[in-house]
């Protein structure tokens, strides 16, 4: 494993990253194809739309929504949508958000789909308007949120649904979508983690999705500041029109008709809300070659490589005194198979808090998953791991507990 990377050279300890795709420690590995696409890319110029209108048709070819477009994040594509679901093709809303006086900016959220994300939604204007409860989860009901309530909350305020998509979420998506539908509101969904397998990105449309929310930085290891919005081709007009470069004359507009109709607009939209999340041309062409590859990829195979890691980092860990350990293979929360190991403190003579915080202050940092601390609990995810870093980890492990 190397100790001297780019990162030492600035004066910063790198990351083995051993808690998987997340963003605050670089997102994944990005495809070596993605690299030399973006290096090439960076040598010549190319109009934007032109280029997000064939990521448009490779996203559509590959999800079978109408059309497609690149954000800067999935949270990006998040706040993309809505700004698209409240001003739709009007020039003068786009123009005012996130002032949203005198226009439908409510969004429906069941409560228990509610996220630090959603501020995504809010950047832009939106409300959100949160229905049904958290029962199932205290115990004092069978369920979180009834279909009825979702149509109850939907009025002439309302611009959209949002949906998180996980395999527990509730009611099922199709349910929310008929419901919406039948009220004449689109439904984005939250989907940035959702991959793979390659089947959800067909999934979420197939169940009626008017637009979903990938990551492009997560497993299909494009750049980490990249993300997949997919849907209804008039939405997609919208946010394009509120993202683009719009610094242009009008006698010589001409923005990719597949993307933009200017006709249709009826004029040259104001700088959106949208542009501070540009995109670049080096970031589209290593988002577009890099969902080619993960689109190819044999992800049976690579859940096989991911579980055998899995299974050998849970094996070493059993042997220390004081850890349990088990994994997540059939636990549909979690796209590759994690370690979890539980901690028993008064055998291990450390805690589950104090092995993680150790590894985060060593030299590389070694980071391991920390949401299940409060159970004294830890993961090892496999995903961003090779086979000698995943040594390295355990080996580091180990080493906070003999010490």
């Amino acid at each position: 494993m190397p100790t001297q990377t780019i990162y030492e050279e600035l004066g910063v300890p790198h990351v083995v990253n051993a808690t998987g795709t997340k963003t605050r420690i670089g997102g994944s590995r990005i495809r070596p194809e993605a690299v030399e696409a973006m290096a090439r890319a960076s040598g010549s110029f190319v109009r934007l739309s032109d280029l997000q209108a064939r990521a448009s048709e490779l996203i559509a070819d590959v999800t079978g929504a109408e059309a497609g477009y690149v954000a800067s994040g999935a949270s990006s594509a998040l706040a993309l949508g809505a700004a698209a679901c409240i001003a739709g093709d009007d020039l003068g809303t786009m123009t005012r958000l996130p002032d949203t006086d005198g226009v439908a900016d409510e969004i429906v959220v069941p409560r228990t789909h509610r996220t630090g994300y959603d501020h995504a939604l809010r950047a832009v204007g939106a409300r959100i308007v949160d229905v049904g409860t958290n029962d199932k989860h205290l115990g004092t009901g069978s369920r979180n949120v009834e279909p009825w309530e979702i149509g109850d909350a939907i009025g002439e305020d309302t611009a959209a649904v949002a949906y998180i998509e996980k395999s527990y979420t509730e009611p099922p998506l199709e349910v929310v979508c008929e419901i919406a539908h039948d009220h004449g509101v689109p439904v984005i969904v939250d989907a940035a983690a959702e991959l793979p397998p390659t089947s959800n990105f067909e999934a979420f449309v197939d169940a009626g999705a008017d637009l979903v929310a990938f990551s492009g930085g997560k497993a299909i290891r494009g750049p980490q500041t990249t993300g997949i919005l997919a849907g209804r081709d008039d939405l997609i007009e919208s946010v394009a029109a509120q993202h683009l470069d719009m610094h242009a004359a009008e006698q010589v507009w001409e923005p990719a008709r597949e993307l933009v109709d200017p006709d249709r607009l009826g004029g040259v939209p104001r700088q959106g809300i949208g542009r501070p999340m540009k995109v670049g041309k080096e970031e589209l062409v290593g988002l577009i070659r890099a969902l080619e590859l993960f689109v190819e990829e044999d992800h049976d195979a690579l859940v096989e490589e991911w579980l055998g890691r899995s299974r050998r980092i849970a094996t070493d860990l059993e042997a220390v005194a004081g850890f349990d350990t088990s994994l997540t293979a059939d636990d549909k929360t979690a796209v590759a198979p994690e370690v979890v190991v539980s901690v028993d403190a008064d055998t291990a003579g450390i805690s589950a808090t104090d092995v993680v915080g150790g590894l985060r202050r060593e030299e590389p940092r070694v980071f391991v998953g920390a949401d299940a601390l409060p159970a004294g609990k830890f993961t090892v995810n496999p995903m961003c791991l090779t086979d000698e870093e995943a040594e390295y980890a355990v080996e580091r492990i180990v080493a906070q507990v003999e010490q």
